[in-house]
């Protein structure tokens, strides 16, 4: 079966977000100044074949662990649906 991962990964809250305080900035010079923090990450899409659901989840818990974040500095949230193949047939 074919599964997607969506894979959030953002910066633990006591890590300093050089790129957050920036488009926070540029926020404020847009005039939206009741913006009071930003936070950036990162957000990936992986689709894998797996046998069912808990195999697909331990997967994408290992490749986010061992590649798609920083465990010292980052934190991460994991969605996981199965995805439907549609067939669809050809016209004329």
């Amino acid at each position: 079966m074919t599964y997607r991962a969506e894979v959030f990964v953002t910066l633990k809250p006591v890590v300093n977000d050089p790129a957050g305080l920036t488009i926070k900035g540029g926020l404020h010079a847009l005039g939206f100044d009741s913006v009071t923090d930003v936070r950036s990450g990162k957000y990936l899409v992986v689709t894998l074949d797996a046998a069912d659901e808990g195999e697909a989840r331990a997967r994408v818990e290992a490749m986010t662990g061992q590649l798609l974040a920083n465990a010292v500095i980052e934190d991460y949230r994991i969605e996981l649906r199965s995805e439907v193949s549609s067939v669809q047939g050809g016209g004329s």
